[in-house]
């Protein structure tokens, strides 16, 4: 197995008027290409702010962070947004969907974002889209507005969009926080169908129960616990 993820002595503080406040402390990660990874912890253990970094949206104050053997800590925005488009899929607890698209073309817009030898033409993303809401079952619905799909439907619809740029790992952060027990599994299976079919997935979540057959990450005051 390759090491997509590596992080070496990271840490994050924040000033908070006078006081530094440390999210991360040193921590050590690293996760190979094909795992799921699950992430636990107490409410400010640090989950989301390591979350952030290794998704390119938040850089460390101190230490190292490889993505695909790439040091991504010294990346200016430029680059960080393209590593994130060729590389990364996002879920997040609350969907992100853009209200005014459809489900086809919220699944379709990461491909905007796409340059060099990834770009495609209008026509292969429509392709592209269709095949992704395909594998989360919401072909009939592609057309639909995301305020007419169920909060199951919505979380499939960022699954789609988080898979349509083919990335190396995908990042859901609290993926099943806001939807039913029965939402919840249904999102769980399609999550192990995608790392089944060899995409990387690292989840933050607070439901032990979601971690089955996952590698279970405990993260407490801005460290791994061994």
């Amino acid at each position: 197995m390759n090491g997509l993820i590596k992080g070496e002595g990271l840490w994050k503080t924040y000033k908070l008027d006078s006081t530094e406040v440390h999210a991360l402390r040193g921590l050590n990660i690293s996760v190979d290409e094909g795992e799921f990874v699950s992430i636990m912890g107490p409410s400010g253990s640090g989950k989301s702010t390591l979350l952030n970094m290794i998704g390119g949206l938040d850089t460390p104050t101190q230490g190292d962070l490889f993505i695909d053997g790439k040091n991504i800590s010294s990346m200016n925005d430029g680059e960080l947004t393209r590593m994130r488009a060729e590389n990364i899929g996002y879920i997040f607890q609350t969907f992100n969907l853009l209200p005014a698209l459809s489900v086809r073309d919220n699944v379709g817009f990461p491909m905007r974002n796409l340059t060099g030898d990834k770009k495609m033409d209008k026509s292969s993303r429509i392709k592209r889209a269709e095949e992704c809401i395909e594998i989360v079952g919401l072909t009939p619905r592609m057309n639909y507005l995301p305020s007419k799909l169920s909060g199951g439907e919505r979380q499939r619809v960022a699954i789609a969009r988080a898979l349509v740029n083919h990335p190396k790992f995908i990042l859901a952060d609290e993926p099943t926080g806001n939807l039913d027990s029965e939402a919840t599994e249904n999102i769980i299976n399609l999550l192990h169908q995608v790392n089944d079919e060899g995409t990387t997935v690292v989840m933050v979540t607070h439901d032990v129960d979601t971690t089955k057959n996952t590698r279970v990450m405990k993260i407490r005051d801005g460290v791994i616990e061994e």
